[in-house]
């Protein structure tokens, strides 16, 4: 059976019904079984002995943040438990902390493969929820404070003439593994590990189909125009909230006119070197492939495996 992509596995239900219910929220946070995932600077608290997983803490371990109006967000429920994420940023030093044997607060980048399908996906959710919310304190409409809201899935403006609400946002990105024949185009970029390659990507605009996005970022990437686009699967990706939408695109030509700006190198490659490249992921032996946890690795090996 093929792995799911890392942080495809969110298992949790998310129970929107219950997201105005003070009632249900009293009797969740009163319920012993009741989860919650303390995050520090969008790091995850993670238990490191045996195999990493998420560090999950009752009430007591958290209520003083709570108090003290730490950031709360519903994740959802599984295992008949509810589930939250609480941010406990507010803290320097979690360890520190009175009476608490706090482990390891962990980049969620770096932890992520190492997990569960589903705890990597509620990382994804944490995250990226977490990160909106540190990045919307104020109301974009009249510039006064915000407040959480549903629990912690729109924030209202605390000003009672304005009262707009906002909500989460997730950004679109199409990623795209443009072949020709035999040969597929990859690129890298000016931040990119030296010849590690990758599939193009790049944001969806307004008023664009996937389709049209595929074909306008290839083009003003590289000059290659594309023709049939195709759909294969999709991965959230929280840095800081994206839905990557992996497809593969036809190429119509295959001389390529670099944007120097957004890529260091863009080539064509053989099914054969991208087998090799794919071998090399994760070593320091070049070029080759981005790491197995990225979507653009997986539409590389989907292709040389057809």
């Amino acid at each position: 059976m093929t792995k799911p992509l890392v942080f495809t596995g969110n298992r949790f239900d998310r129970a929107a019904q219950f997201r105005n219910d003070p009632v249900w929220l009293e009797q969740k946070m009163a319920d012993p079984s009741t989860r919650f995932l303390p995050m520090h600077r969008l790091k995850a608290l993670i238990e490191l002995a045996g195999d990493p997983c998420i560090d999950w803490r009752g009430l007591a371990d958290v209520q003083e943040f709570i108090d003290q109006g730490a950031t709360l967000v519903f994740l959802g429920i599984a295992d008949f438990a509810a589930h939250f994420a609480v941010d406990v940023s507010a803290i320097e030093n979690p360890k520190a902390v009175p009476n608490s044997d706090w482990g390891k607060f962990i980049d969620v980048r770096s932890v992520s493969s190492q997990l569960r399908p589903g705890e990597a996906g509620a990382l994804a959710q944490a995250r990226s929820m977490l990160a909106w919310h540190e990045n919307h304190q104020f109301c974009s409409v009249c510039g006064c404070k915000t407040a959480v809201n549903e629990l912690g899935y729109s924030r209202k403006c605390v000003d009672e003439a304005c009262n707009a609400s906002h909500f989460p946002r997730t950004d679109p990105v199409v990623i795209m593994m443009v072949t020709r024949g035999d040969y597929c185009l990859l690129g890298t970029g000016h931040h990119f590990p030296k010849q590690q390659y990758s599939a193009l990507a790049g944001f969806v605009e307004p008023g664009e189909t996937i389709e049209q996005g595929v074909r306008r970022e290839v083009f003003e990437e590289t000059g290659v125009k594309c023709g049939d686009v195709r759909y294969h699967s999709s991965q959230p990706w929280p840095y800081p909230s994206s839905l990557m939408i992996g497809c593969f695109a036809e190429a119509l030509t295959e001389e390529i006119t670099l944007d120097e700006v957004e890529l260091a190198d863009a080539q064509w490659f053989s099914k054969e070197d991208v087998r090799l490249m794919l071998a090399r992921s994760g070593t320091t032996e070049t070029p080759r492939m981005s790491p197995p946890m990225a979507i653009a690795h997986q539409l590389a090996k989907a292709w040389v495996e057809e």
